[in-house]
């Protein structure tokens, strides 16, 4: 009955729309606004797309509605969750897991959401006015190298992310992400239609558009089924911990179809507003975090209304940064609150406050001519450390727990009362197809994804 009690005091999202914005938002994050329009132009453009979207049919969305169905059926944090559902102590690994991805993402993410502030308030400034390429290059240096700015910045990211969080479900994360989703959708398409009016801007569109099955290789198939699992914060208990929160009557497998497809249009959205303005004025497409932040300066300083245009780019990056890095300090942040006890408030201090110390370390760790830049553990400094253990290791192998869990050591009839709503949605059809891509096929996938992700396996 006590514990009844308290589950009854839980907050949970107001709606389905709620729902919807909550968990796109965290899908959505600095790799959708130019790692995945690169990946899908330099990997046979259309033909990348199709391969993409068959792969988070066999991988993405199994995963997604696998951590809905934990987290709403049991209305736990990442880690309780297995104790509530009946699993034996092992399994609550798999939750620990994501609790110690979620810090080892936030500790590089943080700092490279601050470069991204930092540049919103350049181009508030006018900071980026003729600007030309050493200047460029330079502004990039001072931002990453600091030593006090980049901190500075890393800090004003977490101290914003708190301050929703504190807010609590309701009126912290589901009220920004209903505010701020839509915010950033309406400011890529005024950068689209900006971008497809410049002169060359079809070369571009061919870029990311025409199918060339010449250009996807055995290794970019490899590279569609990592994105496909990595790029929806599946792994790490975002989504677990979300879907505790959903309502009642959510349709989960909807939901995740819904927000992966969603997460894919923003990907490309973004992409039409960067490359065609990229190879408008001959800039090289493949510049990596270089075409975030010396490359579009420079290329947006050359359009009309440009200095608009890139304030209105760099807000949209640091929605995509802001609503995604919410989704992983909510992860230890329920953990604290419901297996430890403590209010709401504390538990975003604590952890943010570790978020900040150690993440200090892998933003001075950038600056290779540091003592910290010096430091190397298994041949890598701070940054790439958190992001290899985190990205390679354990999201992959989290995913792969998560999907053996629910496929092979939970009841169907579980499952299937579950994904319909205890029988108010006929989909019964479509929750066997579920279940078998989930046993035979999404497990395969993730074990590859893994073997590519540490090295293993090296196609061509």
């Amino acid at each position: 009955m006590e514990e009844h009690q308290k589950s009854l005091k839980r907050e949970n999202f107001s709606s389905g729309i709620a729902v919807f914005f909550a968990t796109l938002g965290s899908a959505v994050g600095l790799g959708n606004i130019w790692r995945f329009p690169y990946l899908t132009g330099a990997n046979g453009g259309a033909a990348f797309l199709i391969v993409y979207l068959i792969c988070i049919a066999f991988i993405g969305i199994p995963v997604m509605v696998c951590e809905f169905y934990i987290g709403r059926k049991t209305r736990k944090n990442a880690v309780g969750a297995f104790d509530k559902i009946g699993a034996s102590k092992g399994w609550k690994t798999i939750g620990f897991a994501g609790i110690v991805s979620a810090f080892l993402i936030m500790f590089f993410y943080s700092c490279v959401a601050g470069w991204v502030y930092s540049y919103l308030f350049r181009a508030i400034n006018g900071d980026f006015a003729g600007i030309n390429p050493d200047a460029s290059g330079a502004m990039f240096t001072k931002t990453i190298l600091g030593p006090m700015p980049p901190i500075l910045w890393q800090m004003i990211v977490l101290v914003v992310v708190s301050l929703i969080l504190i807010a609590g479900v309701q009126k912290g994360i589901e009220r920004i992400t209903k505010t701020l989703m839509p915010v950033l959708f309406i400011l890529i398409i005024i950068c689209d239609i900006r971008a497809i009016t410049l002169p060359g801007a079809a070369q571009g569109f061919t870029f990311l558009f025409k199918p060339d099955f010449s250009s996807l290789t055995a290794a970019g198939i490899l590279t569609a089924l990592g994105l496909a699992f990595f790029k929806l914060s599946l792994g790490m208990g975002t989504m677990m911990t979300y879907g505790s929160y959903f309502t009642e009557d959510n349709n989960l497998i909807a939901t995740s179809a819904k927000v992966a497809i969603s997460d894919t249009i923003v990907s490309l959205l973004a992409g039409i507003a960067i490359f065609p303005a990229v190879f408008s004025f001959g800039m090289k497409p493949g510049a990596g975090p270089g075409l975030l932040f010396i490359t579009i300066p420079l290329v947006f300083s050359k359009i009309p209304l440009g200095n608009l245009l890139l304030v209105a780019f760099f807000f949209l990056t640091s929605i995509a940064a802001t609503t995604a890095m919410m989704s992983l300090v909510e992860v230890p942040v329920a953990y604290l609150t419901e297996e430890k006890g403590m209010n709401r408030k504390k538990a975003v201090i604590t952890t943010t406050a570790i978020m900040a110390i150690i993440g200090i370390l892998a933003t001075l760790s950038v600056d290779k001519g540091s003592v910290l830049g010096k430091v190397s553990i298994l041949g890598k400094g701070f940054f790439d450390l958190f992001d290899y253990i985190s990205s390679n290791i354990l999201l992959p192998v989290g995913g792969l727990l998560i999907a053996v869990f629910v496929g092979y050591f939970n009841k169907k009839e579980s499952i299937v009362n579950e994904l319909s709503n205890e029988g108010t949605l006929k989909n019964t059809k479509l929750i066997n197809i579920y279940l078998l891509i989930l046993r035979f096929v999404t497990p395969v996938l993730l074990i590859l994804v893994f073997l590519n992700s540490i090295g293993l396996i090296k196609i061509k």
